[in-house]
């Protein structure tokens, strides 16, 4: 196993005789590099999402695509757990002594502003990571409302109420989103909807970055200065200077982190098992 990339001379060089290719997030796996690539029989994700692998492609070509469904479900639920308490529940550790006077102005100055029993939760996706997010804010206290495109078993959904997306937004305290990379979530959550939201709700994405329009939110984080966006994801990545959240002071913007656990990491790289059984001929534990 040898690791280059395309367009790498040593990746051209070997791109005849490749029967497995493993990719992360960055490769985009479409038919002109299927072309150069007569001998393919497995292309393996090491992640969860396919946006960027073209799979009616692969399956013309008789090619399997792997991934890793289940390997970083853990670490992004704790990833917008985290988010959230961030948002609500500011923290201060001191690194000296002070006197009682500045102890206490300390304590009227840093104080969250709402608990997490007096929020509505809104999820939009209530797939492998929304399911787990509603199971752990339930728990927690919150009321939790979500929409999906798939009808959702009662006994799925860990207490969280079907709404439709305009209630939603216009609803939820917290928004988090959780939907996949398809093309027609594009811009899903466009002016209209951010528009609805409340003038003090909080915005977290760990999804995919192109399904927010970035300037209506950013129009609407200007209005409504209480609001937050907490985003992990971009359009592009790494986002630009033209980025209109750049500057805000209610826009907080991170370099995609929600999966980065030692322990995801791990469960993502082996996907070779996958590799493996595909060209020893067995069937793979996870196909696409």
């Amino acid at each position: 196993m040898t690791e280059a990339a395309p367009g790498d001379p040593a990746f051209e060089g070997m791109a005849g005789s490749l029967e497995g290719l493993v990719v992360r997030t960055l490769t985009r796996v479409d038919r002109p590099l299927l072309d150069r690539l007569p001998r393919l029989r497995v292309v393996a994700r090491a992640g969860v999402g396919l946006d960027n692998i073209d799979l009616p492609a692969c399956r013309e070509r008789g090619i399997q695509v792997v991934h890793t469904p289940d390997a970083n479900t853990q670490a992004v639920v704790e990833y917008v757990l985290c988010l959230l308490c961030d948002a609500i529940r500011p923290r201060l550790f001191l690194d000296k002594p002070v006197d009682a006077v500045r102890w206490e102005a300390i304590r009227q100055e840093v104080h969250g502003l709402r608990q997490m029993d007096e929020l509505t939760l809104g999820i939009l996706g209530l797939g492998r990571i929304g399911s787990r997010v509603a199971q752990v804010a339930s728990a927690i206290g919150c009321r939790v409302i979500f929409n999906d495109l798939r009808p959702i078993a009662i006994d799925q959904r860990h207490g969280a109420e079907s709404v439709d997306v305009e209630t939603l937004f216009r609803s939820a305290d917290v928004i988090t989103l959780h939907i996949d990379g398809r093309p027609s979530n594009r811009g899903f959550v466009h002016a209209t909807r951010i528009e609805a939201m409340k003038p003090d709700a909080l915005l977290i994405n760990t999804c995919r970055g192109f399904v927010v329009d970035h300037p209506a939110l950013a129009r609407f984080l200007r209005a409504h200065p209480g609001a937050q966006a907490l985003l992990d994801v971009h359009e592009p990545e790494p986002f630009t200077a033209a980025n209109p959240l750049l500057g805000l002071p209610n826009a907080h913007l991170a370099p995609h982190l929600a999966s980065r656990t030692r322990t995801a990491m791990d469960r993502m790289s082996w996907v070779v098992r996958d590799v493996i059984s595909v060209l020893e001929g067995r069937e793979p534990d996870f196909p696409a």
